[in-house]
């Protein structure tokens, strides 16, 4: 049983997003984790559908959380076309929204907001940020400080080639590092623990259709929009990788968090590839490797995810949702 001494202060930064909505749900059914605020941005979506989204998501199954708006584009480049062939044209696989009300987030912009509450609550927040990682670069840009605050950042991204796919929308980058390249290597290269729940171990994690059917039976109004959402998302999996079902992103960092035993990881410093046709690569010195002078050098050591108890994610998931 979870105490509430336990209990983990959670900042969730996200741009739902199919993924990105099966993991708000997995926290706040979590007995492990207090939800502080939802800070959203770009990515699936553009900023005004993923912040509709999340105040959606807050309305109809009633979380408790501010919301606040994020930044609508990278820091330095352009924004990639939303992958509507993906989350549709809402973000939420074009479901309709039942019991829309258009509401508004909170007035302070999102990386303000992770300030802030970094500085209310010193050493207690994890940020687990399921989107490009834009609106931890400007908290960073704004307080330099903010990266001693913080317990923890766990994000969902990357791809270092060790298992599951390399990229997922180039040879070699994952969509959210892809998305701003430069935000993702400040955040690396900041001095909070990072860990990086990345493709080479979400690929591996599929929730089949069996699996939501039984969500969607026992786990309530959350469970019956879960399994509706993930239709489509399921569809493109299959069309292009031949999975049956799809692959559990964004909840696995959620997962991290509550239970880190279900991952192996790898240690070492972190850099992303800003340029060039690896635009961003996620690249790792394994901690303890020697090489002559290279930019890996002197910077934090972080950590990947290499590995992952698949079975005991679902089953963890699952049980939280009240299945």
């Amino acid at each position: 049983m979870t105490t509430q001494n336990s209990v983990q202060k959670i900042i969730f930064d996200t741009d739902p997003g199919i993924d990105d909505a099966m993991a708000l749900l997995f926290i706040e059914a979590s007995p492990a984790l207090d939800l502080v605020a939802v800070t959203t941005v770009f990515g699936n979506a553009d900023i005004d559908t993923t912040t509709r989204n999340a105040l959606y998501l807050k309305d109809r199954f009633g979380l408790k959380a501010p919301v606040f708006k994020g930044t609508d584009k990278p820091l330095v480049r352009p924004r990639n076309p939303s992958p509507t062939f993906v989350h549709g044209e809402n973000g939420l696989g074009d479901v309709e929204l039942t019991g829309l009300k258009p509401s508004r987030p909170e007035a302070k912009p999102a990386y303000q907001a992770i300030i802030d509450l970094a500085r209310e609550h010193p050493g207690e927040i994890t940020l687990v940020a399921v989107g490009p990682l834009t609106n931890l670069a400007l908290a960073l840009n704004a307080d330099p400080q903010v990266a001693t605050l913080l317990k923890a950042v766990v994000i969902m991204g990357g791809a270092f080639g060790v298992a599951g796919k390399p990229g997922n929308v180039t040879p070699v980058a994952e969509a959210n590092i892809w998305n701003d390249p430069e935000a993702a290597d400040q955040v690396f290269t900041a001095p909070w623990p990072v860990t990086a729940v990345s493709l080479d171990v979400t690929t591996q994690v599929v929730m089949t259709p069996a699996y939501m059917d039984a969500l969607e039976a026992k786990a309530g109004p959350a469970g019956a929009f879960l399994n509706a959402i993930s239709k489509p998302y399921a569809a493109f999996y299959g069309g292009r990788d031949g999975i049956i079902g799809c692959c559990v992103h964004d909840a696995a960092a959620v997962a991290f968090v509550i239970d880190p035993s279900l991952f192996e990881v790898r240690r070492g410093s972190i850099r992303v590839i800003t340029d060039g046709i690896a635009l961003g690569q996620t690249c790792q010195k394994v901690e303890g490797e020697l090489f002559g002078p290279s930019a890996w050098d002197d910077q934090p050591i972080q950590a990947i995810t290499v590995g992952v108890k698949a079975e005991g994610l679902l089953k963890l998931y699952a049980e939280t949702m009240g299945v």
